[in-house]
């Protein structure tokens, strides 16, 4: 199929990229390079362009006439979001609606949408499934969550079909070395907990030790990049398959919590990173399992990279070799 991956150039985006050509997919890759880079689009082609640009967007649109759109590109830094939330509405929000309109334009009707758990803010029921209500607890997770509500609106309406993912928390690099997280400021905990490893920061924050939980601190499903990109796979599959929309997460079943995190680090480096205790951030739940019943029945995903050390080592082996 011929498939433009806007966001495509970033961490999850270019292991999707990744893993649809190794499937043989035709692939333009549509980045404006903010956080992405040239060098992480392993298959197909790169346009430089961005999402607020409608004219570029069309004209790229037009040019390939992709058979479906995966759709990456976005501000997704929860606290970042806390404070600087019109930046994530515009950014989430508005120019989602500029790729729909460039994708109605051309008759492309079928989308990959990269959501989260972030949907969810505070699930009452844990692990949470796809029928638990939307109550964002933070800009970013909101900007997901409208998407969610026009997607819907436009697949009621007849224009699209859809696979919404919601990600949990997303870790781990290509086993092969070739690509990873290259994030400047990267706020992921694994990754600043192996930059502390390598000496590059000095120590590591933890937020928040007072979280209704065993040892106080958040818990978080951790998936390995490349079983979400395998994820993608399958759904666009699905989607091509049933021409039907759906909602499904993308987790593990089962989670960690920050402090077990460090010790994993520490087991898998061999490193004692130093810590510090800090104050809760506004925004974060204190526990967020998935429940991915619905994925692994529908779209057939079976994880092939479910143990935190294996999701540890390989983007320790990435973070050493940058």
């Amino acid at each position: 199929m011929k498939i433009l991956v806007t966001g495509g150039a970033g961490y999850i985006g270019s292991h999707v990229v990744k893993a649809l050509g190794e499937k043989g997919h035709k692939i333009l890759v549509y980045d404006n390079l903010s956080t992405g880079h040239p060098w992480a689009v392993l298959y197909g082609e790169l346009a430089v362009g961005d999402l607020a640009d409608p004219k570029r967007l069309g004209e790229v649109m037009a040019g390939f006439l992709p058979e479906a759109v995966i759709h990456f590109a976005a501000s997704i830094q929860v606290e970042e979001s806390v404070r600087k939330p019109l930046a994530y509405y515009r950014n989430n929000v508005v120019n989602s609606l500029n790729l729909l309109e460039a994708m109605q334009a051309c008759g492309v009707h079928r989308l990959i949408y990269s959501s989260s758990a972030a949907v969810y803010g505070n699930p009452e029921t844990s692990p949470v499934d796809e029928t638990a209500p939307m109550k964002p607890i933070n800009p970013y997770g909101a900007t997901k969550m409208i998407m969610e509500q026009v997607l819907g609106d436009l697949d009621r309406a007849g224009g699209i079909h859809y696979a919404a993912l919601r990600y949990f928390n997303v870790a781990g690099a290509d086993a092969g070395g070739r690509i990873g997280q290259a994030y400047a400021e990267s706020t992921h905990l694994i990754t600043r907990a192996l930059k502390v490893a390598k000496g590059e920061i000095p120590l590591l924050n933890i937020y928040g030790t007072d979280y209704p939980t065993p040892d106080g601190t958040c818990i978080r499903d951790y998936i390995h990049v490349d079983d979400l990109a395998q994820a993608h796979v399958l759904a666009l599959e699905y989607l091509v398959r049933r021409e039907k929309s759906v909602v499904l997460n993308c987790g593990y079943g089962h989670g960690f919590s920050v402090r077990q995190v460090v010790d994993a680090v520490r087991r898998v480096t061999g490193i004692s990173i130093e810590v510090v205790e800090a104050e809760r951030r506004s925004g974060d739940p204190a526990a967020l399992v998935a429940d991915s019943g619905r994925i692994r029945a529908l779209a057939g995903w079976t994880p092939q990279c479910d143990d935190l050390d294996f999701i540890i080592r390989t983007a320790w082996d990435w973070e050493k070799q940058r």
